[in-house]
């Protein structure tokens, strides 16, 4: 709980009974690698705060993985049009490593939102976060070569690369495993 603690007051002031009463309704989860925390048609009922491990989110399109988004320690997630909208999720959320995650049950979320301006100030803040990280991903998959995404990541998110296997990444990135590992070839040759 001190993870998700210290991630709302990097970002906001909340009174500390407040606070936590807050971290009181999240629930610990333990899953193994290779479990399901959302698949598609569920209905999303959670969101999620990883502790330990790492998480994939994806979609399955023409009968292949399309990887979304990849969850580490300090993220804060769900399958967030599927949570808003109150649809049937598109995609799944799968483990890559056993992980230790906290749930807050969309119900107790929502309570705790109307109650508490500072922990709404925090949501709000995080939604922001997440818009602009869908928009600057969408944006440089259409404005950047395939091997500059791959520098990026590789810059950005450096961890991702020991953590995660090669086909998920280069799914990650709109490209193909061949792709990707023609791309690490020929910088590694330069």
């Amino acid at each position: 709980m001190e993870q998700l603690k210290r991630k709302i007051l990097g970002h906001t002031t909340v009174a500390e009974p407040e606070l936590q009463a807050f971290l009181s309704s999240f629930e610990p989860i333990q899953l193994p690698k290779g479990e399901y925390l959302l698949k598609a048609d569920q209905y999303v009922q959670y969101m999620y705060f990883l502790q330990k491990g790492c998480v994939c989110f994806y979609t399955i399109h023409e009968a292949r993985e399309q990887v979304v988004e990849f969850f580490v320690e300090n993220d804060l997630f769900t399958d967030l049009y599927s949570y808003l909208r109150e649809a049937p999720s598109k995609c799944f959320l799968k483990t890559l490593e056993p992980c230790t995650i906290l749930a807050i049950s969309k119900k107790a979320l929502e309570e705790t939102l109307r109650e508490s301006h500072a922990l709404e100030h925090f949501l709000r803040l995080y939604l922001e976060e997440e818009y602009l990280k869908v928009f600057i991903n969408s944006t440089n998959k259409n404005a950047l070569s395939n091997e500059e995404r791959y520098l990026r990541l590789l810059r950005k998110r450096p961890n991702l690369f020991q953590r995660v296997p090669q086909y998920l990444i280069a799914s990650y990135l709109g490209l193909t495993p061949v792709g990707l590992s023609k791309i690490r070839k020929r910088l590694s040759q330069s």
